[in-house]
Parts: C-alpha cells; sequence; structure tokens
C-alpha cells in the first residue's frame, strides 16, 4: 500500500507541475498523460510491472461515470437547443453507422470473423467526450453555426449507444442466448427512465433547501451520481445514459450557489481524467503494439476518412449543413477512453479475439488522438469554420451569464462631487450599478432620478476581477523600515526605481483606502498591487494573494 501511494503521490505532483506547460503544447494534452504511464510501466522507464485488468476497469468505469455526469452537467440546453435534433441523430444512428461500416472494414479487408469485426466497431463508435472538450476549451476552439455545440451534445450522449452495441456483441460471442431488441429496450427504458428519474428527484431535493450547507449539498450530488448509474445497471439497464441524463437536468437547474458544484466536478472530472489516461499507458505492454499497429492504423484511417465523413454527411444531410460543419464534425470524431474502458469489458468477459483487443483500441485511439486531435485546430481553420468573436465557454453551463457580483459601498462626505446629483447624470459605467442607498434608518431601492444627499451610502455592484494569465493581483505589507513607508504614490512613480506593479488599493487597519498621488504609505499598511505580464518576480518579496 505505501508503494502504492508513492506512486499516486508522485504522478499527481508531476501533473499537476506539468499542466501548464502541457496546454501550450500542439498536441492534445491527454496523449502526455498516456505518455507518462507508459513511462511508468514495464516497458517504461521505470519498469513497473502491472496487468490488472479489473482493478483498471473498477477505476476507469468510476472515472467514466463522472466524466458522463459532468459532460451532462455542463450541456447547456439553451445553446444547444439549435443542434439538438443532429447531435440526437449522430449519437444514436451515426454510432451505429459506424460501428457498421467499420465492422464490414474489419471484416472484408482485415479478414476477420463477423461478430468480432463488429465488436470492434461497437468499441470504436464514439466520439470521446472528455477528449473533445478537453481540445475545445484548452486551445479556446469557438466554431461557427453552433458546430461547438453540436460536438458537445453528440460527443457527450453517444457512449451510452457505443456501450449498448459493445454489450450485445459480447453476449452474443460468449454464445449466451439474449433477445437483442428486448436487450435494447431495457438498456434505453431502464437508462432513461432512472437517469430522469433520479435528476428530478434531485432537483426537487435542493430546490426546498433541505441541505444546510454549501458542502452538504456538493455530498448529496456525489451519492446521487452513483445513484444514478447504479440503479439501472443492476437491473441491466444503461447507466451511462442515466448518469448523463441526470447531469443534463442538474445542470440546467436554477440552484443556489451552482458555482461550488461546477468547481468541484470540475476538479472531479479533471482528476478522472487524468487517471484513466494514465492508468490506460500504464497497463498497456508497449513491446506487443507493433503486433497491432497496421490493423489499427488501418482502422483509424478507414473510420477518420471514409466511414465518420459518410455517415456524417448522410445523416447530417437533412439539416442542410454547410460543407464546413460537415467537415469539422467529420474530423472531430476522436476515440478516447471510453473505447478503451468498453475494449477492457470485453477482455474481461473472456472472449477470444484474433488480435489483443486492448492493445488494438489503444493504438487506435492513439493514432486517433494524435493525429485527428492535433490537426483538429487546423482543420477548423482551413475549412473557416473558427467564429474568432465566439466563446468557447458559452456552451458549457459552468459559464454564467448572472456571474457572481461583488458589492462595494461610498460613502457621500460633505464636498463630494456626487452631492445634490441623480443618479442618472453620473455616468457611470454600465456595469456598475447602484443597487441601493441607505440614508439615515431608510433604505432606499434607487432609480435614475434619485438624486444623492450628503451622509447617504451608496451599495454598487460590478462584476469582480477574474485574474488572468497576463494580469494578476497580489499583496505587500509594508513593515516599519521599508522603502516606501513614509513616501507618497508619485514620489514612488517617479522615482528612477519606480515599481513595474500599480498600487491599486491599501488596507490600513479595518478601512480600506483608495490611494490617490498624495497617499502616503504608512507601516503596517497593505498595499494591493496589480501587475501584468507572465507572472513576474514581485519585488520586496511580496507574496501572492
Amino acid at each position: 500500500m505505501n508503494a502504492a501511494f508513492l506512486l499516486i503521490g508522485i504522478v499527481i505532483v508531476i501533473c499537476i507541475l506539468m499542466d501548464r506547460f502541457v496546454e501550450k503544447l500542439p498536441i492534445p494534452p491527454l496523449l502526455v498523460f498516456i505518455a507518462l504511464g507508459m513511462c511508468f510501466g514495464e516497458n517504461g522507464l521505470l519498469r513497473i510491472p502491472f496487468d490488472d485488468y479489473e482493478a483498471v476497469n473498477l477505476i476507469c468505469s468510476a472515472s467514466l461515470v463522472f466524466i458522463m455526469f459532468y459532460g451532462g452537467f455542463g450541456t447547456n440546453l439553451k445553446a444547444a437547443r439549435p443542434v439538438a435534433a443532429p447531435a440526437v441523430v449522430l449519437s444514436t444512428l451515426g454510432v451505429a453507422g459506424t460501428a457498421g461500416a467499420v465492422g464490414l472494414f474489419a471484416h472484408f479487408v482485415l479478414r476477420l470473423p463477423w461478430l468480432e469485426s463488429l465488436l470492434i466497431g461497437s468499441v470504436v463508435s464514439s466520439t470521446d467526450a472528455a477528449t473533445v472538450f478537453n481540445i475545445l476549451r484548452s486551445k479556446k476552439l469557438a466554431l461557427k453555426n453552433h458546430t461547438d455545440s453540436l460536438l458537445e451534445v453528440e460527443s457527450g450522449s453517444n457512449d451510452p449507444m457505443s456501450y449498448m452495441l459493445t454489450a450485445v456483441c459480447i453476449a452474443l460471442l460468449s454464445g449466451r442466448q439474449v433477445s437483442i431488441p428486448l436487450l435494447l429496450v431495457q438498456q434505453l427504458a431502464l437508462g432513461i427512465g432512472a437517469g430522469l428519474l433520479m435528476g428530478r428527484i434531485a432537483v426537487w431535493i435542493l430546490g426546498k433547501s433541505l441541505l444546510a450547507t454549501q458542502q452538504s449539498r456538493t455530498v448529496f450530488l456525489f451519492g446521487v451520481v452513483l445513484l444514478s448509474y447504479a440503479l439501472p445497471a443492476m437491473w441491466g439497464g444503461n447507466g451511462y445514459l442515466s448518469v448523463y441524463l441526470c447531469g443534463i437536468l442538474l445542470g440546467n437547474a436554477r440552484m443556489a450557489q451552482k458555482k461550488y458544484l461546477v468547481h468541484f466536478f470540475d476538479v472531479v472530472t479533471g482528476v478522472a481524467q487524468v487517471i484513466i489516461f494514465f492508468l490506460l499507458g500504464l497497463l498497456v505492454t508497449p513491446v506487443q503494439l507493433p503486433q497491432v499497429l497496421l490493423p489499427a492504423l488501418a482502422i483509424m484511417i478507414f473510420l477518420t476518412v471514409l466511414a465518420r465523413p459518410l455517415v456524417t454527411g448522410v445523416l447530417l444531410l437533412p439539416f442542410r449543413p454547410s460543407l464546413g460543419q460537415v467537415g469539422v464534425v467529420s474530423w472531430a470524431g476522436l476515440r478516447g477512453a471510453a473505447s478503451i474502458v468498453f475494449a477492457i469489458s470485453a477482455v474481461l468477459s473472456g472472449i477470444e479475439t484474433t488480435y489483443n483487443l486492448y492493445n488494438l483500441v489503444f493504438c487506435i485511439v492513439l493514432l486517433s488522438m494524435l493525429i485527428q486531435g492535433t490537426l483538429l485546430p487546423r482543420v477548423a481553420g482551413a475549412l473557416s469554420m473558427i467564429d474568432e468573436h465566439g466563446d468557447i465557454s458559452k456552451t458549457f453551463t459552468d459559464y454564467q451569464e448572472e456571474r457572481d457580483i461583488s458589492f462595494i459601498k461610498i460613502h457621500l462626505g460633505s464636498g463630494h462631487p456626487w452631492l445634490g446629483r441623480a443618479l442618472r447624470e453620473l455616468s457611470l459605467p454600465s456595469d456598475l450599478l447602484v443597487v441601493m442607498v441607505v440614508r439615515g434608518e431608510r433604505t432606499i431601492v434607487p432609480n435614475g432620478g434619485t438624486r444623492l444627499e450628503e451622509g447617504d451610502l451608496l451599495v454598487l455592484a460590478a462584476y469582480p476581477f477574474e485574474e488572468r494569465e497576463h494580469l494578476r493581483l497580489s499583496e505587500m505589507a509594508v513593515e516599519r523600515g521599508h522603502r516606501l513607508s513614509g513616501r507618497t504614490l508619485a514620489d514612488i512613480a517617479s522615482a528612477p526605481d519606480a515599481p513595474k506593479y500599480l498600487i491599486v488599493l491599501i488596507q490600513r487597519g479595518q478601512e480600506t483606502v483608495i490611494p490617490t498621488g498624495s497617499t502616503v504609505i504608512q507601516p503596517g499598511d497593505v498595499l494591493i498591487l496589480a501587475e501584468s505580464g507572465a507572472r513576474p518576480k514581485l519585488q520586496d518579496g511580496a507574496p501572492e494573494a
């Protein structure tokens, strides 16, 4: 156990330290974690022998549950409504068509048995939500004609269909007597029913304020995610479909302090993605991959160049898409973690296949992410599908159009320039709003005609500062003897050794001072500094805020 904890700790630290570096790479970031797992594996630098398919299947399946939930939770139905119909068609008929096309190719070109060919097609038939979301967000890839929303909904909702087809093929290869129509109906009915029921119950409970703290609400939803998958799965239903639908209902419901839930599940799914791709890289034996490299490459090329474009073009034809949209949607059909997890399920079922199914699917996914994922921004640009003025975050519900508001107060003392003026005469910025005026014992909800009097306390609302890569806030404590102590801001700014930061606020005891050029820095002041640039080293040893 100590060795396992040591390995987990090392991997987490490495992944966190690599995060900012990985984002700047031209390849999909998740590929790096696969490579990291391979470096730890038995043919890598650390040569750790690891072939526990059952443990990986359990961990990756649990991680996939949260990825599926967050895929639904992050789906903005308002943004996705224009593309809902084509997305549903692609996530159902598109998956089935892709599986059939790959099955035909594997049977007639690779000379594999029919059921084995269809199993391969079923396993790799879905577009991976985690990979697509990761690329769209990390590359800030906003696409025209709601194409980003189309990809989001399609990739987030097609894993259940792929899982159903895989389950049918495994059952047939195992020699079990199954009724395919009954199995599909059971999977769909229980999956849809359980997902909608759990989602509505959770929304009702959260709306009744039965949970006192944000922590209890977060833990409650964590349990809801597990239940929405496990309940239908125990009775032969599609747990992935259930948890996805539950996520959609919860993600699009109005609830207090939703941003905390978004942050929590964003972290959980981020960790889940890293765990999945690291474990898949650790599980694979690289020296065995050359045996399946050529068939994997052939399937990947056929899937990318012929199967996906053909199926996508035919199914989208009634919706009159542009050629650019068809091209981007076709190219963005990346394979990912779900395909490999489904392949592990097939391996654990004990069925015999011509090729090692795990290694074959692993290579297909690796090639898909490396080629399609890396070139996706260029393909979108070449097809003139990038929306330069769009915001990819608006296609996800963790983008809050009703963003958090910060409140500030201004006391109107004697001689204040606003005295006697109506609010409409102040020429305030459009995103700065006077929401309340406290006048003695009275509280006034103002309008444009409200005139301000001496002694009024104004409460203003504005958007809070959000740290950016090239702009950040930090703090500096001024001790006795500090070089800034006793100097005015004007003197500091005009000195030859003027600092490269701007003092925007001073915390002086219980008082908050908005400084001017004549403000004198005093011992004990805490200065709020604004800096530009890519995180330069602070002067005077100022710590980050």
